[in-house]
């Protein structure tokens, strides 16, 4: 008689073993194996055999190109970070904090989709349909096309689509839906990764647009499996904070487009909308204090002037403390190291708060010059005009360096009424601002 095999799997990351562990080697999760029934193993297996399918190797010329179709949202701001708008048959992941506006945004784009005689289907987990109700009646969402499925059972979301042709399908939200045929609970890896595997099949099959909706860690990152991200064709962040009304929607994975696309959602009465003029939305230009900078950084394509505001208060403990928000602290103790060794400005016994207004998390270097001179003016108090902006990437022998797309950046500038702009180095096209080059960061000090 052959002896039974057992398998133990991570319910944090999803790593298979033959034994149980304490700990688990691959996320560092403890106590979190769980041994796997008969059936729970042969969908394992048949997860990991779905990319060892045998095919054969054809030469790249002999390839067609396939012509990806899209239709719009309606959102100029969803289909700006989709790439151009949604693409049938292809399978999207939306994650974020509590109350960001997830749920309210596919309910309208549902019923935008739906107003162009598309039948859309909204799977929820979480509420009753008569919740999703009061919500269509706030947001005006309320079409003939849009039906409600309040279910978590997978058996019964296939069957609804037999009965009915969707062209476009919101799951709110993965970590809900279960399998009868797997006895884990809903949310568990298997459960995760067999509903995500069946409904990559769906939407493939039948050309149908699907939209998951994904709860997030304490960490930040979509809760479940990382196969869940590497499975779907896109994967959508909503950043900022649910009491701020700006919201940004920011694309890390995109088969059919670019991901360095963000969208700039507003939240209002009427439910979460596209920002409209949002140039001027990330800095106040009426407030004229020390410890404020603006700058420019480049989201994908788009270009925004972002107020850059720094705090230096003299420290009474021996620690001093470093804390940034919306920019990367390691970077932050970089720039202040500098200003101690090229400018000689004595912060060892100071308390330094850098943060970035309008919730926008920087990840660009062009921000450093405007980050030392804010430092430099809450240093000082002195203030900086709100007519200046610095753009500039700094090294760590402290000289200022060129960043890309800068001629875009100051032309957004002067749409803002902005006159001078210290960077790096000269344009190449000619614009109406004053430009002083600076090359060093010991030349900032002329500006105090």
């Amino acid at each position: 008689m052959a002896k039974k095999k057992i398998l133990f799997e991570c319910q944090n990351c999803g790593l298979t073993t033959p034994k149980w562990m304490g700990k688990c080697t691959n996320c560092g999760g403890w106590d979190s194996f769980l041994e796997l029934n008969e059936h729970q193993q042969e969908i394992v297996k048949q997860a990991k055999s779905t990319t060892n399918n045998s095919a054969k190797a054809v030469s790249i010329n002999k390839i067609v190109e396939e012509e990806v179709f899209r239709y719009s949202s309606m959102d100029p701001e969803l289909d700006n970070v989709l790439g151009g708008g949604v693409v049938p048959g292809s399978l999207t992941l939306i994650g974020g904090s509590p109350g960001v506006g997830k749920s309210t945004l596919l309910l309208k784009v549902g019923s935008n989709i739906a107003s162009l005689d598309k039948n859309v289907l909204y799977v929820t987990g979480e509420e009753s349909a008569g919740q999703i109700k009061l919500r269509a009646n706030r947001l005006n969402s309320n079409e003939e096309k849009l039906y409600l499925l309040s279910e978590i059972r997978l058996e019964q979301i296939l069957l609804e689509l037999k009965e009915r042709s969707y062209e476009f399908i919101i799951i709110d939200s993965i970590q809900t839906i279960y399998s009868e045929a797997i006895s884990s609970a809903p949310g568990s890896v298997t459960q995760v990764r067999q509903i995500t595997f069946e409904l990559m099949r769906i939407a493939k099959e039948r050309e149908i647009a699907i939209f998951i909706i994904g709860h997030i860690t304490k960490e930040g990152s979509i809760a479940g499996p990382r196969v869940l991200e590497h499975m779907v064709d896109t994967v959508l962040y909503f950043e900022g904070d649910s009491s701020q009304e700006l919201r940004i929607l920011r694309g890390f994975k995109n088969r059919f487009g670019p991901t360095s696309e963000i969208g700039v959602f507003e939240m209002r009465s009427e439910g979460l909308v596209s920002a409209t003029d949002i140039a001027s939305r990330f800095f106040n230009r009426n407030s004229q204090q020390s410890g404020s900078a603006l700058t420019v950084i480049m989201e994908g394509s788009r270009p925004i002037i972002l107020e850059v505001q720094a705090l230096v208060s003299e420290s009474h403990t021996t620690n001093s403390k470093r804390q940034a928000t919306g920019f990367d602290n390691n970077r932050l103790n970089m720039l202040l190291a500098l200003l101690e060794r090229k400018l000689e400005i004595p912060l060892s016994g100071y308390d330094v708060f850098v943060n970035i207004t309008g919730g926008i998390k920087i990840t660009e270097t062009a921000a450093d010059l405007a980050i030392l001179a804010a430092i430099i003016s809450s240093f000082r108090d002195r203030v900086i005009s709100k007519e200046t902006i610095f753009i500039g990437e700094v090294s760590l022998v402290g000289d200022v360096r060129e960043v890309y797309a800068l001629d875009v950046r100051l032309k957004e500038a002067k749409m803002q009424n902005i006159t001078k702009a210290l960077i790096a180095k000269k344009p190449l096209e000619k614009t109406n601002i004053k430009t002083f080059i600076v090359d060093e960061v010991t030349k900032l000090l002329e500006w105090y």
